[in-house]
């Protein structure tokens, strides 16, 4: 395991070249990755036992041409059984191409062309020369955990400096304490250029989480956590209860990722790290999951962790037990992947029920007295909030404007919301009460009519062409005596195409964050029912949208909100379990004058 050790000097253009650094702790030379472990002998203490490769006949690991074929293939299944099972060694040369294609993956916008990230390296801090001066860091990085797994002072240079750009180019994001740390992993891996690819791609993913990047959805997710946790692992956080009668469960989970980021062992990070950049946050649930299974059947066996020595910091003593975990990478992996009942709708459900209610508290703690009831008028929006609506508006759309010349650019100094004509609704105090009931986020997008019976024709096949890869979608729906109402669908119409894991559709479809509401003869929102309970209410709550070539159904159990026929001309209302709303029109029966469907540019 003695290679090439390369100096300061070597390596001062490295992010410009195709592969990272790693350092030993206390060393202040550069070890080049991922072609082989450089580490002089004399270097190999013991602090640098982990990067060792275990003795023994290794297993034939696949080959990263291989794993490629099958991503092209869309066989993403069998790659992500491939990165589960292959231990690559420490020092294999295969992250530095799988990593940046794990992650391209996931990438939802137009590719960036070459250079563009030196571009704004340049439009940042006016040159591409790494500066000798420390670089200031943006607001949502945590100084507590700007995790460095060893880099240089050279390599968290550049760590700081990918972090900035990224700021730049990504203003929205408010609180990522995780960015930095996943920065530092990758550079041991690619270069600069790459590294920061790979971060905008995580950032930017539609599909799967991959990194908070707000206030609230770090809570969300740490509380998301602590609920799988009461289900998957109920002996063990039965035990941290009894333990600390006096400390609340909540301050345990709130650092639950620092368990794996801070207190895992590298080589455990780097195998963690396979599957994550594949599969997303579920990686990361699942491994706290089995680190908290661990922690307690030690503390029945090891003295070390005796209640007496733990039961005044519980969180930190699990980082600790964390540096020393007993099991190797492919041990933790294997337990953590052998959780049965832990599917992704299933953590998706957990975290859109916790979203909606940390969101609704926070409605009250703001000095509102109750939460948006059926029928109600306590969430119109007071001529205050509808100038803030327009402020916020205004502003995004200059800042896109800015960032991305182009259509955006044209409607600088419009607001989004401005871009809503419909024919539906004209009134612009209607049209603020409905832009004020949508998530803050989508209201950062530009609407933009999708489909209309008056130019579009009345097809169900016609709706879903023009319809469904959209998300998500507000629906607008004017009946034959004026009324007018509709729903806001959180997720796509062409998920009524997926099948379940035994080859099946789904019949329902959708999150927490569908809502249905009426404009005329009165306006009211009617909210998932979930958002005011504490409790599960069980699947006839859950049922937010469901279609098929005869049909659309919004909300269901005892009653469908909204149901329309395939030629979109006859519908009716009921009261359903899923919203609790009643009936949207008087009569029940409707026939469509209108119906209007809108998406939302860049969401």
């Amino acid at each position: 395991m003695v290679g090439k050790v390369l100096t300061i000097r070597d390596l001062e253009q490295f992010s410009s070249r195709r592969s990272s650094v790693y350092v030993d702790p206390e060393c202040d030379k550069f070890f080049e990755l991922p072609n082989f472990m450089a580490v002089s002998s004399n270097d190999l203490t013991t602090k640098c036992q982990c990067w060792q490769l275990s003795p023994g006949k290794e297993p034939a690991l696949r080959t990263f041409t291989e794993i490629k074929q099958l991503l092209d293939q869309g066989k993403k299944r069998e790659v992500k059984n491939i990165l589960r099972e292959n231990s690559w060694p420490i020092n294999s040369p295969i992250r530095s191409q799988l990593w940046p294609t794990l992650c391209a993956q996931h990438q939802s916008k137009p590719q960036m062309v070459d250079g563009f990230y030196w571009e704004m390296v340049h439009q940042v801090f006016g040159t591409t020369e790494l500066s000798e001066k420390p670089i200031m860091l943006p607001a949502f990085v945590d100084a507590a955990h700007c995790l460095p797994y060893h880099l240089t002072r050279t390599g968290r240079s550049v760590a700081d400096r990918i972090v900035n750009v990224l700021a730049y180019d990504c203003p929205d994001i408010t609180y990522s304490p995780v960015l930095y740390p996943i920065t530092s992993i990758l550079l041991h891996f690619m270069s600069e250029e790459e590294a920061y690819h790979c971060l905008a791609a995580l950032v930017g993913s539609k599909e799967k989480v991959f990194i908070n990047q707000t206030k609230l959805l770090h809570e969300v997710t740490w509380k998301t956590v602590m609920q799988i946790a009461k289900k998957h692992q109920k002996s063990s956080v039965s035990y941290f209860q009894r333990l600390c009668p006096g400390v609340k469960l909540e301050r345990v989970f709130m650092d639950w990722c620092w368990w794996i980021l801070a207190g895992l062992p590298f080589q455990h990070l780097v195998r963690i790290m396979d599957c994550y950049f594949h599969e997303g946050i579920k990686v990361l649930y699942r491994i706290a999951l089995v680190i908290i299974n661990l922690f307690h059947k030690e503390c029945q066996s090891n003295n070390e962790w005796n209640p007496d020595n733990i039961k005044n910091d519980i969180a930190n003593a699990l980082i600790k037990f964390c540096k020393k975990i007993p099991v190797s990478p492919a041990k933790l992996l294997h337990a953590a992947f052998s959780i049965r009942g832990l599917s992704s709708t299933y953590i998706s459900r957990i975290f859109i029920k916790t979203e909606m209610l940390l969101k609704s508290r926070s409605v009250l703690n703001s000095g509102n007295k109750q939460l948006v009831k059926s029928r109600s008028s306590d969430n119109l929006p007071t001529s205050q909030s509808q100038v803030n609506i327009q402020m916020m508006s205004h502003t995004l759309t200059i800042r896109e404007g800015q960032k991305s010349p182009g259509p955006r650019a044209i409607a600088m100094g419009s607001y989004p919301i401005h871009n809503l004509k419909s024919q539906i609704c004209s009134c612009e105090e209607s049209l603020f009460t409905l832009w004020s009931w949508l998530p803050v986020r989508i209201t950062m997008y530009q609407p933009v009519l999708l489909y209309t019976t008056e130019e579009h024709g009345c097809s169900l096949t016609t709706f879903y062409v023009r319809v469904e890869q959209h998300e998500p979608t507000l629906m607008m729906i004017k009946t034959c005596n004026n009324e007018v109402f509709g729903a806001y669908c959180s997720s796509r119409w062409f998920e009524r195409n997926i099948k379940d894991d035994k080859g099946q559709r789904q019949a329902y479809f959708g999150t927490g964050e569908t809502f249905l509401f009426s404009l005329y003869p009165e306006r009211a929102k009617y909210p998932w029912v979930g958002i005011a309970a504490d409790k599960d209410l069980g699947h006839s709550s859950e049922l937010f949208m469901a279609a098929d070539a005869k049909m659309i159904t919004i909300g269901g159990g005892e009653g469908q909100a909204i149901w329309m026929d395939e030629n979109i001309r006859f519908g009716k209302t009921d009261s359903c379990k899923t919203f609790n709303n009643p009936p949207l029109c008087p009569s029940g029966d409707f026939e469509i004058r209108v119906l209007e469907v809108y998406g939302f540019v860049g969401a």
